[in-house]
Formats: structure tokens, sequence, C-alpha cells
């Protein structure tokens, strides 16, 4: 995926896509008569979105919008326009070249913001601040805080702690490299490690929220939600995994309205068809991804615990966001797909996987409303009717600009 120029030679080369012309570069554009999934729950058909730049200056139906005079016009007729997904559970590349290759491979699936979190190389968290042409946003959780585990990665990008005052002390490492977001496990890895205590994440989350920074959690265990929400955690970078929530867990959420979720589902367990992924990976990655591929019942009943549990959290109002943890670039229209199966709407899927996910991270964007910035998708056939049309991309706008999907950033 190549750095987008703005000039007519690169318009023609990756501009045209789908039968119409994607501006290569900022100017006044209308996008005009694609039916608009807002991201806010809301549908618009025979929508207009106009991008000044890099931001939306009106969406609405085309009855409603008046189009500027100097405006390029966009006929995405037949067409369905969606916010561009939002990631906020992802492990990235501790260096710069494949940190950019990340980035710009979610940009080529639809995906807007990265969070990494929790085992980044620091030095790259000034990355933050770029804006690197085609590529997505990138926030980071810098280098999380567990207790000792040693041996279980070849790279230690965590802080290991064992007293409330190291606790303490590893939140202010963080506040030096201006951490979007504090990560903590709390997880013995089967009885193979000793977990944080409730006094040890209490300490980190107190320490945490003086500095007005926000706390999020890997778990696995029930009784640990419950224990990290009376200790005032924000929000859970995994839903419960060892069994099914019970009633106390759901009052629990229910008390907490602004405590938010991402359920990071595992793998099915399940042979499914990837076919549509070939275009956006080399031969040899696409390969040892079918090895992988089979059916595996053991997968199947860990799986189900989580779809379970995610059903109960949506039907109790709880606040979901779409993560798909580890480093797949495609993985937010699996993700996306494993959420409706679970039992959520497509379009409580989307909101979950574009507004909630911008709300989590106090960013801009998530919706496709005026004053936003201009991150869309233009897809070939309607999610709402089959959630995976989300992967049925005809053209991705970012900050105003088109992203080169000529081929993919190998």
């Amino acid at each position: 995926m190549c750095p987008i120029h703005a000039t007519a030679t690169a318009a023609i080369a990756f501009g045209v896509l789908a039968g119409f012309a994607v501006p290569a570069h900022a100017q006044v554009t209308a996008y005009e008569g694609a039916r608009v999934i807002v991201g806010n729950g809301s549908t618009i058909e025979n929508g207009t979105v106009v991008v000044d730049g890099a931001r939306i200056v009106q969406a609405g139906s085309a009855k409603n919008v008046k189009v500027p005079a100097n405006a390029k016009r966009v006929s995405l007729t037949g067409k369905t326009v969606m916010p561009m997904m939002i990631d906020t559970h992802v492990h990235l590349s501790p260096t710069r070249e494949r940190l950019v290759r990340d980035l710009k491979q979610r940009a080529y699936w639809g995906v807007s913001v990265a969070t990494s979190m929790g085992s980044d190389n620091v030095d790259l968290m000034p990355m933050r601040n770029e804006v690197i042409p085609g590529a997505a946003r990138f926030l980071s959780a810098g280098r999380g805080i567990t207790m000792p585990e040693p041996g279980r990665i070849a790279v230690v990008r965590q802080q290991w702690i064992t007293t409330e005052a190291e606790a303490r002390k590893a939140v202010h490492e963080l506040l030096k490299y201006k951490a979007d977001i504090v990560k903590i496990w709390v997880d013995d890895r089967g009885g193979k490690y000793k977990k944080l205590t409730p006094e040890l994440y209490g300490a980190i989350i107190d320490e945490a929220h003086k500095a007005k920074l926000r706390v999020t959690a890997h778990i696995f265990n029930m009784e640990d939600a419950k224990g990290l929400m009376r200790a005032n955690l924000d929000f859970f970078a995994h839903g419960v995994r060892d069994r099914d929530v019970d009633d106390e867990t759901l009052a629990m959420f229910k008390q907490r309205p602004r405590l938010f979720v991402i359920p990071n589902l595992p793998d099915r367990g399940v042979k499914v068809d990837r076919s549509w992924m070939k275009p956006g990976m080399s031969a040899e990655e696409f390969a040892k991804l079918e090895a992988a591929n089979i059916d595996n019942p053991k997968a199947q009943g860990f799986h189900g615990i989580q779809a379970r549990n995610l059903a109960k959290m949506v039907a109790a109002g709880v606040r979901v966001t779409l993560g798909t943890d580890g480093n797949r670039p495609w993985g937010a229209h699996e993700e996306i797909q494993d959420m409706v199966l679970a039992g959520m709407t497509p379009m409580q899927a989307i909101v979950a996987a574009t507004r909630n996910g911008a709300e989590l991270l106090r960013i801009d964007g998530g919706t496709l409303e005026a004053g936003k910035s201009a991150d869309f998708v233009v897809l070939d056939a309607n999610p709402l009717d089959d959630i995976t049309n989300t992967r049925r991309i005809s053209a991705v706008v970012l900050r105003g600009s088109a992203v080169d999907r000529s081929q993919p950033a190998l």
C-alpha cells in the first residue's frame, strides 16, 4: 500500500475503484446516492456525505444536503457507506517499519484506529502524533503492568510488579510516555504465575485515576471481573472466559453504565471460508492461515462460554466495543461476524465497532456526522442484510483521502 499522493496521476492510478472515482487528495467532495449507515444506530437511504479536506461538513438525506457549487460529485448509487471500524485491542509490531506496515494494512481492511494494549516498544510511542498517509491512527497503552511472568514472552515489554509501591511507580512510568490507557493483566495463565492481587490492582487503578488515566484489564475469571469492578476499573480488555456469568456479575455491570467491555471473542473452532482474505495478503501468509483452518471441538466449547456471556452483556445494556487482540489486520471483519453470531444484531455490532469504539477511546470519528473525521468504507452490499458484507470493500476513505487498495501492504 503506497502513500497517497495529491496528484492527478495518483487519482487515476488508484482513485478509480469499482466504477466510480474517489478523490485521492483533499478537496470538497460530495459522495451521493449511497445507503449511509451513520454508526449511531441510524441509516440514511439516498444519503449524501460532503467532505472538505479531512472532515465531514454535511451528512444527511440528499434532499436535506446542499452540495457546494465547487464540490467534486461522486456517485455511490447502489453502494453502502459505513464508518471505518475502530479496533480497541491489538498488539502491534515493535519496530517502526513493521508498525507502519501494521497500520497501513489496517487501513486497507477498513480500520481507522488501532489501540495497542500494553506490549509496545515505548520508543515508538511518538508515532502516535504522526499522520502517516494511508495508515490507521495509532494509540498505545505503552508497557502494561502485571506480576512477573518469566519465560512467557521472548522479549519482555511489560512492567512487572510485586508491591503497591511498585504498582504506583509503574503508573508514573506510563505518564512519562503519555500513555493513552493503563493496561493490566489479572490472570495466572492457567496456574503458572501469581496474578495481581486486589491490593495491587487497586493501587494501580487509584494512582491512574489520580493522574486522569483510565485502566483496562485483561481477565479470565469471573471472580476477578467482580473484584475489578469493585476497584472501579474503567473497561475490560476481555470478557469473562472461565464460566457463564452469574446474576451477581450482570447486576454489577448494570450498576456501572459507563463501563465498557471489549469481548475479544476467540476462534470459533470451525472451518470457515477465508477466500475473501486472499487479495489482501501474500500467498504464503494465506497458506499458513489455511493450515490452521480446521474444526476444533475444544475451541468450540471455549468460544461458546464467551459468546453466551457477550449475549448476556448486550441484553443487560453493557456497552460493547470491537477488539481483536493479537495482530490480525483483517480481524475486525471476523470479530464483527462473531459478535453477530453471538446474538448481536448487525446494527448493534456496527455501532460497537464504530461509535462505541470512538467513545471508549475518547477520539474523533466513529460516526458519519458533520464535524467528524472523514473515515468511511464504501461497500458493494449492505452489512445490515449480512454482516459479512463488511468484507465487500469497494473503497476506503481515510481522513478525506482515498486509501490505495490496488495492492496490500505486504
